[in-house]
């Protein structure tokens, strides 16, 4: 009965991801059509959607994901705040990766077919982490850099991390320093200290990084405003994934777009404008067009 019995709860889990992304996607939608739409998978075993499970599952999603699931007058069902499907939150992130791999799951036919790109697993990293943030304890870190052939120690208080590009990375706090960025792939050993922390109550990790591209930091690069323009398909890219979340459209030619950002130009915004070769071009400031020039010339000796 005990070997069944994980199985059975990670198969309840996918029918409650199933559940919120059905209603969503459909935006209102009756218990009768839910049902309909739920025979359809293999999650329903062949089975209706009961009223007495939809109200089960519906209490589930609410405590485990914050999500509330309510009924309107003609008794169609919809999620309350849509705003989260669109909000950068762990929530939001955990709902649509397990959206995903529900899809995915039940596709075992075309997982040839189906590529993605791999995160580098840092479960034990995070979890400890994550478990030194809940606690407030100070870890003690070892770090190599790649400026540096050889480690440093560190005894960090562990603010927030945040996954960009791939690479899971930590803004700690460092007593004599103010904040750093690590990278979790560049932390060659970590453990718990004895010693506890006092999260500063006025940090607000979305503010931290408001300013900035990703996860470059530097408070002595000036906030600016910035016009991109962008051509070719890259126009439409931009448009459907914003580089920043200031970024917004300012004038629209037939063959160009222009986009205002209002950040601070850190290394590795200027290395993404560069990426993007013949497509991107810097308006204003006159500066950053100077040095991407200056970087393209660089790389073309």
């Amino acid at each position: 009965m005990c070997i069944f019995a994980p199985m059975k709860k990670s198969f309840i889990f996918k029918q409650y991801v199933w559940l919120v992304d059905t209603i969503r996607r459909a935006r209102r939608i009756s218990l009768a059509e839910l049902s309909k739409c739920w025979q359809r998978t293999d999650l329903s075993e062949g089975k209706p959607l009961s009223r007495t499970t939809f109200n089960r599952h519906r209490n589930a999603v609410e405590e485990i994901f914050g999500i509330t699931i309510a009924c309107d007058a003609d008794n169609l069902y919809y999620i309350v705040d849509n705003e989260f499907f669109r909000s950068d939150t762990v929530q939001q992130w955990m709902l649509s990766t397990l959206t995903v791999s529900n899809i995915v799951g039940e596709v075992r036919g075309l997982h040839d077919r189906i590529l993605l790109e791999s995160i580098p697993a840092e479960g034990e990293t995070l979890r400890l982490v994550v478990e030194a943030m809940q606690r407030s304890v100070k870890l003690h870190l070892t770090y190599r850099s790649y400026r540096s052939s050889t480690d440093t120690e560190w005894t960090v208080e562990p603010y927030c991390i945040k996954l960009f590009r791939r690479r899971w990375y930590i803004l700690c706090r460092l007593h004599d320093r103010g904040f750093l960025v690590l990278s979790f792939d560049r932390i060659n050993s970590l453990e718990f200290t004895g010693d506890t922390f006092a999260i500063d109550p006025t940090f607000d990790a979305n503010t931290f990084f408001a300013e900035y591209f990703g996860v470059m930091t530097d408070d002595r690069v000036p906030l600016q405003r910035i016009v991109l323009r962008a051509f070719g398909n890259e126009r439409f890219a931009l448009r459907d994934l914003p580089l920043h979340h200031s970024q917004k459209l300012v004038e629209e030619g037939d063959d160009y777009v222009d986009f205002e950002l209002k950040l601070r130009p850190t290394t590795d915004f200027l290395a993404h404008i560069l990426s993007r070769g013949q497509w991107v071009k810097i308006i204003s400031p006159k500066a950053i067009a100077q040095k991407i020039r200056d970087l393209h010339r660089e790389a073309l000796e």
